[in-house]
């Protein structure tokens, strides 16, 4: 038997999988490993259930998909005869049992599995309705080191760690696919010490990158030191394979210091998450483009950005879909936008389409006064004609609400709300405001639009309004963004009572008021486009609420009994369809 290695090059291919995708993700394995190659790699390590792409969902109970993936490792395997091994995840059938595992391949085949044991199952995680967990794993032996392989969920307790502690684990190699959301680097970095602390053992922490429908993987992988120290540290937001350099050092392991990127925090990340999920659900779904209406307003502009971050201008279309509401402010703000960021701009007056549409249901409407419904077929005349350029281009459609909208259901369901995929979706209205002055002073790292300033300075400053009437402003029916955003943040982030609302000094007829339209939106966020996941709770995949719920929190008034049902009907039909 060979004595066990003093030092080790261990690469980590920090990579963008597509889900279901297995060729192609194969064929990322095997760049990465002739990258590794050339680095000099012992060992190269694949993110959390590569081959298959993050999360699979019920894609993975297919056996048609479980046999292609089983397919692809052996076929990697068969490849690793010379070279750097890899440590790659797949689905896993064995006993008829479907597991999340991770696979050592090396001198041509298959030589260990590792089964993940924590399925997690809150928020955006579903991994126990489609796998079994596995087994408490002992480590793998490589070159005569014995790895740890936890999978991701595994080192969030300490189980897991505490079992390849003590059946003689010397190194803990971390593949995860761990998606974004605001301040989540801390979080996981204070997990890793914490398993570090207990074990004594040097830990790795891969991420996957890229965009999956509403969730993002940051990557921002790291190496922590036995004594805690920070030996390592890759880009947030960017595929990259880096090999890092490890030596047997009294009796333990230590990782060599060498790369250290700076990493987005804060604004700059949530920003750089939105670009990097529209630039995947645009690609990967293998849209030429996108299209928008810009209206000279604060939302559509950020998008605008976004989208020309995301996929250079040659590829973002916008367009003006003016009424005699439209201000010349907008008129001129919106060229503006389009102008500084260089996109195809569209004029498309909206008057002939919305008044056949009034001439059409005139004889219905005889006798009724103008109101919302008439504010409505502007909205949805302008989803319309989005829509059929969409259809004719073979462009996608941005849907460009904020999390504020989105909560009380300001926002016309089959007009502004049509689209195909919406990088603003989980911001407030006031983070919106942050990010669009951020941007015009800091141009992310691989962004494809200009420096420089792009949303002009009144676009930020001027008061948001629909312009669906004349002199409309959005607090004519709204409370101030800054109140708004702040309940809201209490309500659907952290589930507050209204009670605890009001304790903490807000009115209470506002809370109630945020509170009653929050609920009454759930039918239309239902039918909302997909967006980017930034905070610790989205609309979708984190918040998954019924349409039908006569509940209400017990700090809040209920209609009498025999109103009921026609309060709720009067209600739905108040709730902000803009």
């Amino acid at each position: 038997m060979n004595a066990p290695a003093d030092r080790l090059a261990i690469a980590l291919a920090q990579l963008n999988p597509t889900v279901g995708d297995v060729s192609g993700n194969a064929a990322k394995v095997r760049r990465a490993r002739a990258t590794a190659a050339e680095q000099g790699a012992d060992l190269i390590i694949i993110p959390e259930l590569f081959v298959a792409g993050y999360p699979p969902e019920d894609l993975v109970l297919k056996p048609a998909f479980q046999a292609a993936c089983r397919t692809a490792v052996e076929a990697l395997a068969r490849e690793t005869a010379s070279g750097p091994a890899v440590l790659v995840g797949a689905p896993w059938v064995e006993d008829g049992k479907l597991y999340n595992t991770h696979l050592l391949l090396e001198g041509g085949k298959i030589t260990a599995a590792r089964h993940k044991v924590d399925l997690p199952n809150y928020g955006v995680f579903d991994e126990k309705r489609v796998f079994v967990p596995g087994p408490m794993p002992g480590p793998i032996v490589f070159k005569g080191v014995r790895l740890g392989v936890p999978v991701c969920e595994d080192i969030w307790g300490p189980d897991v760690v505490e079992c390849i502690a003590e059946t003689g684990g010397e190194i803990l190699l971390v593949p995860n696919g761990s998606p974004y959301w605001r301040d989540k680097t801390a979080v996981r970095l204070n997990i890793a010490v914490a398993r570090v602390v207990e074990s004594g053992l040097p830990l790795v922490y891969l991420n996957m990158v890229g965009g999956q429908d509403e969730l993002v993987f940051d990557g921002a992988s790291f190496v922590l030191n036995a004594d805690r120290s920070f030996a390592f540290q890759l880009p947030a937001f960017r595929e990259t394979v880096v090999t890092t350099q490890w030596v047997r050092e009294n009796g333990g392991w230590r990782c060599l210091p060498s790369e250290h990127a700076s990493i987005e925090e804060g604004d700059e990340a949530d920003y750089a998450a939105c670009v990097l999920g529209l630039r995947d659900y645009v690609d990967k779904n293998s849209f030429k483009g996108v299209v928008f209406g810009l209206s000279g307003g604060i939302d559509s502009a950020l998008c605008a950005a976004m989208a020309v971050d995301a996929l250079g201008a040659e590829r973002v279309r916008a367009v003006m879909l003016p009424y005699r509401y439209t201000s010349q402010d907008s008129l001129e703000d919106a060229a503006a936008v389009a102008k500084a960021l260089a996109i195809q701009y569209d004029t498309v007056p909206i008057a002939a389409p919305v008044e056949g549409f009034e001439a059409a249901l005139k004889p219905l409407f005889a006798g009724t006064n103008r109101d919302i419904t008439e504010e409505n077929l502007q909205s949805r005349t302008r989803g319309t004609i989005l829509m059929a350029i969409s259809n004719k281009f073979g462009l996608m459609v941005v849907t460009t609400g904020n999390k504020s909208e989105m909560s009380v259901g300001y926002a016309t369901i089959y007009g502004d709300m049509n689209g195909g995929f919406n990088p603003v979706k989980d911001l407030y209205k006031s983070e919106v405001f942050r990010l669009s002055a951020l941007r015009n002073r800091w141009r992310p790292p691989g962004a494809l639009g200009p420096d420089g300033v792009v949303i002009p300075e009144r676009v930020i400053t001027k008061p948001p309004t629909a312009e669906l009437r004349e002199n409309q402003k959005d607090q004519d029916t709204l409370p101030p963004y800054d109140v708004l955003d702040a309940i809201l943040e209490r309500l659907v982030e952290r589930e507050e009572p209204i009670a605890d609302i009001v304790a903490a000094g807000f009115d209470r007829d506002t809370v109630l008021r945020v509170d009653r339209m929050l609920n009454l939106a759930e039918y239309k966020r239902r039918q909302a486009a997909p967006g980017v996941k930034v905070t610790l709770r989205n609309f979708g995949r984190d918040r998954r609420y019924p349409i039908v719920n006569r509940f209400r929190d017990p700090g809040t008034p209920l209609p009498k009994p025999d109103a009921t049902v026609s309060a709720l009907t009067r209600a739905k039909s108040e709730a902000f369809d803009f």
